[in-house]
C-alpha cells in the first residue's frame, strides 16, 4: 500500500508530497516539528506533545496553521490512511511560502503543514537491555534548543560522529564540560546513591516528552530524580547512565567515550524505569 501525506490541505501520495521551493523551512529552517509514537493507532502523550509544538510555535512566532481539533483529525486521518498500528507521526509547521529574506515577511504567511506517518517496530529488548555506547562531541548548537525547531545541523553531525565511532548515540557537552542532551535524545545518569539525574529544562535542552513522563513513573516508583547540570567527569563515574526519546523509550548507557559505565552491564535503576515505561505504553494503547 503507498504511503499518505497532508500537505497543505491534500492528502497526496508520499512520493508526490512537496513544498514551494521558497517554503522558509526549506530555505532558512524557519519551523518546528514534533514526533510522536503510536501504538495500536493511537498517539502516545498526544497532549504533551501538542503542548509543546504550541510552545515551539510561540517562541518563533509562528501561527498554529489549524485549530487542535482539525489537526488531531488531520493526524488521525493520516494514521489510518497509512494503516498504522505500531509506528510514528511527524508533524511539521513552518512559516510558509514567501520571497527569500531573512526578515519575517512583513505580510504574513500562511504556515505550512505537513503530516506523515510510517511505521517503527518496537526496540528489540534483548539488544537494548544489554546496553548501548555513547560517545560526545561539543555542543555547538545555537542557544535555544528547547524550541523544537527543524534547524537540526549541529545535531546531524553529532549523531553521524557517532555513528562513525560505531556508537549509539553522541552525548553533547558544554563549554563548561557539562553534558546537556544527546543529539536526539535526553541524556541520564544514576548517582552512587540510587538517584537520577538530568539536566534542567532550561534553554539547553529539549524538554522531552518521554523524560516528562519519567519524572512521574520514578516518583511513583519512590525513585528520586534530580534535575541539575552535570558534568562529563561525574558521568564517567556514574553507577548507570541512560537516555530517552519518544522512539526508544528508555535505553541504557553503558559506555561513554569507551569507558564502561558502573558494571559496564544495564543497571538495576534504568530497567525498573524501562519497565514501568513499557507499561506506561500498554496503558496508553488499552485507553480506547
Amino acid at each position: 500500500m503507498p504511503r499518505i501525506a497532508y500537505v497543505n490541505g491534500r492528502y497526496l501520495p508520499h512520493r508526490d508530497a512537496a513544498v514551494h521551493v521558497e517554503d522558509r523551512g526549506y530555505q532558512f529552517a524557519d519551523g518546528v516539528y514534533e514526533v510522536i509514537f503510536v501504538v495500536d493507532g493511537r498517539l502516545v502523550d498526544a497532549p504533551a506533545h501538542l503542548a509543546r509544538l504550541h510552545r515551539s510555535c510561540a517562541s518563533l512566532r509562528i501561527a498554529m496553521p489549524t485549530s487542535d481539533r482539525a489537526l488531531e483529525a488531520i493526524v488521525a486521518s493520516v494514521i489510518a490512511r497509512n494503516r498504522i498500528g505500531r509506528g510514528i507521526v511527524y508533524i511539521q509547521i513552518t512559516r510558509g511560502v514567501a520571497r527569500r529574506d531573512h526578515a519575517f515577511p512583513r505580510i504574513a504567511s500562511r504556515p505550512a503543514l505537513v503530516v506523515t506517518a510510517r511505521t517503527h517496530p518496537a526496540p528489540d529488548e534483548t539488544a537494548v537491555r544489554s546496553g548501548v555506547a555513547v560517545v560526545t562531541v561539543a555542543d555547538q548548537r545555537w542557544r535555544r534548543p528547547d524550541i523544537k525547531s527543524i534547524s537540526l545541523l549541529p545535531n546531524v553531525l553529532a549523531k553521524e560522529a557517532a555513528r562513525e565511532a560505531g556508537a549509539h548515540e553522541a552525548w553533547l557537552v558544554d563549554d563548561a564540560g557539562v553534558v546537556t542532551e544527546g543529539s536526539s535524545t535526553n541524556a541520564w545518569i544514576v548517582d552512587r546513591d540510587g538517584r537520577v539525574v538530568t539536566h534542567p529544562a532550561d534553554t539547553a535542552i529539549l524538554d522531552g516528552i518521554v523524560r516528562r513522563t519519567l519524572f512521574r513513573l520514578a516518583n511513583e516508583a519512590s525513585i528520586v530524580v534530580i534535575e541539575r547540570p552535570f558534568r562529563l567527569a561525574e558521568a564517567m563515574g556514574a553507577t548507570e547512565a541512560f537516555l530517552t526519546s519518544s522512539t526508544s523509550f528508555v535505553v541504557p548507557v553503558v559506555a561513554i567515550d569507551g569507558s564502561a559505565i558502573g558494571t559496564g552491564r544495564a543497571g538495576p535503576v534504568t530497567l525498573r524505569l524501562r519497565d514501568a515505561y513499557l507499561a506506561h505504553l500498554g496503558r496508553a494503547a488499552a485507553a480506547r
